[in-house]
């Protein structure tokens, strides 16, 4: 293992963020979510690719038959494979919008939102299935972020940014039930952003102010901290033919100076191994 980090995409991201390997077509996923923008990027042969979106767009994701679901500002949506939009799930709130979002081992999509604001409890998480079917599992959130699941489908990791804590909870395939605390980010270290789960199960948090990112034992014991120049770093996620690259957002907003690689896309090569993740199934 190494936490020897390169820089992958060198971009000027204002909200650089959910990083997602599209194992079907080889390549890493990762937008700025202010610059409404979703990018691609084959590691294989440098290419890169843009596609521009009307609204804030908090997440993409793959969909098993091609295309994308976008976590947007006024709810969910779909990219056809030709490039045709249109809505899956249309819930515009005055001063919402959605952020991070993750897929579920059954392929649903678990969509966070926020208010611009911040305001405490305005957020949401939300699962949304195929059919456009949609349920709050979580409400009286406040900055929804990471969400992932263990190896076996039957833990739920969970950030609300701003209350400092990774939550664990049991995963039924629907629902999520016992929530209690894997760990809390000290003071000073940052805030809990983006995150993924190993093959180990083993929980890799970005920490937003923090210029690092973390990994966490199934115990919440801190097993491995990886430095990097950008201080706010907000996601991260696993990518690579074989998984074991780690590729790690960044952002510039809200910064008076930033480092140089502010807004790019670092990867940590051979940071270790990474979990194959759910397609969207609409």
């Amino acid at each position: 293992m190494t936490t020897a980090y390169e820089v992958a995409v060198r971009a000027e991201a204002s909200l650089g963020e959910g990083p997602t390997w599209d194992a079907a077509a080889g390549r890493l996923i990762w937008l700025d979510i202010l610059g409404m923008r979703v990018n691609t990027y084959d590691p294989a042969s440098g290419r890169r690719t843009t596609r521009t979106t009307e609204q804030h767009v908090g997440a993409a994701k793959p969909r098993a038959g091609g295309g994308l679901v976008l976590n947007l500002r006024d709810g969910v949506g779909l990219v056809d494979p030709d490039g045709t939009f249109r809505w899956l799930h249309h819930e515009p709130v005055p001063g919402r919008r959605g952020n991070d979002a993750a897929v579920a081992p059954d392929g649903s999509l678990w969509a966070g939102t926020m208010r611009y604001d911040e305001a405490t409890g305005g957020g949401t998480l939300t699962r949304v299935t195929a059919d456009g079917k949609a349920h709050t599992v979580l409400s009286d959130v406040t900055v929804s972020n990471g969400t992932g699941w263990s190896p076996d489908g039957r833990l739920m990791y969970y950030c609300d940014t701003p209350t400092r804590r990774v939550d664990v909870f049991d995963y039924d395939g629907e629902g999520v039930r016992n929530r209690r605390v894997l760990t809390e980010i000290e003071e000073g270290a940052g805030f809990p952003d983006g995150l993924t789960v190993d093959a180990d199960g083993c929980v890799w948090v970005a920490l937003w102010d923090g210029g690092a990112v973390r990994r966490y034992t199934p115990d919440g014991t801190l097993d491995r901290v990886i430095r990097l120049p950008a201080a706010r770093t907000t996601a991260c996620a696993f990518g690579g033919a074989a998984l074991t690259d780690l590729y790690v957002t960044t952002a510039r907003v809200g910064l008076s100076a930033p480092h140089p690689l502010a807004g790019s896309v670092l990867v940590v090569p051979g940071a270790g191994q990474g979990l194959p993740q759910p397609a969207f199934t609409g």
